[in-house]
């Protein structure tokens, strides 16, 4: 009687292990000026996502961010941290966590603090492509 052998090797368990768990992928790079500024004058469409660890909506915003940012790829997203971008804050004119900014180049396109509505974030990315 033969007898059959289910013993997988490691490296095809672990494997199947990653593709079995979800990636966690993250929205935007982190904000740096001069990386901002280079992309205004290329003339890009830019949004800023001013999120903080701590924050529900931010949370509920960033899967949107997400699609967006890998449906258009001529969306670069610059991700703020509202609790230690103080300065950036300041230069954008920005008092809350979960504000979205639209920009085509240097020209602002439109602002929402704490919209969590898929099709009115779409809609705010759209005045920008």
């Amino acid at each position: 009687m033969q007898t059959l052998s289910f013993a997988k090797p490691r490296s095809m368990m672990v494997a199947v292990f990653l593709l079995a768990v979800p990636q966690v992928v993250e929205a935007g790079q982190a904000y740096d000026s001069n990386a901002f500024v280079a992309a205004q004058e290329a003339g890009k469409s830019i949004l800023v996502d001013v999120t903080a660890p701590w924050c529900p909506t931010c949370a509920k915003q960033k899967p949107t961010v997400q699609g967006l940012e890998m449906s258009q790829p001529k969306l670069v997203v610059f991700d703020v941290d509202f609790d230690s971008a103080k300065d950036v804050l300041k230069q954008l004119r920005v008092t809350s966590q979960s504000t979205l900014i639209m920009f085509k180049g240097k020209a602002e396109m439109g602002r929402s603090t704490g919209e969590t509505d898929p099709a009115a974030i779409a809609a705010l990315v759209g005045k920008g492509l």
